[in-house]
């Protein structure tokens, strides 16, 4: 999980400090990324789509990608002994 900056169909908003007017184009967001093997893919985004759903705009999006490879570093091992 990344705290980000971000705006959608929001477009940002309007703040007045000391009495100038700025134009706030970047609202905080939260990325979350997650890996998983292919045959919980669908599971996985039906779990957060039901947590994240509150049907106002800034709900977000959730992008599924493929993962060609995985390595943990420290151990060696590759692809789902990895995850």
């Amino acid at each position: 999980m990344t705290e980000v900056k971000g705006h959608g169909r929001q477009k940002g908003q309007t703040e007045i400090y000391r009495g100038a007017e700025y134009a706030v184009n970047f609202l905080p967001k939260i990325k979350i990324e997650v890996a998983a093997s292919g045959d919980l893919a669908d599971k996985v985004v039906e779990a957060i789509s039901a947590a994240a759903k509150t049907g106002q705009i800034g709900d977000g999006k959730i992008f599924v990608l493929p993962v060609d490879q995985v390595l943990r570093i420290r151990t060696g091992e590759k692809d789902v002994d990895a995850i």
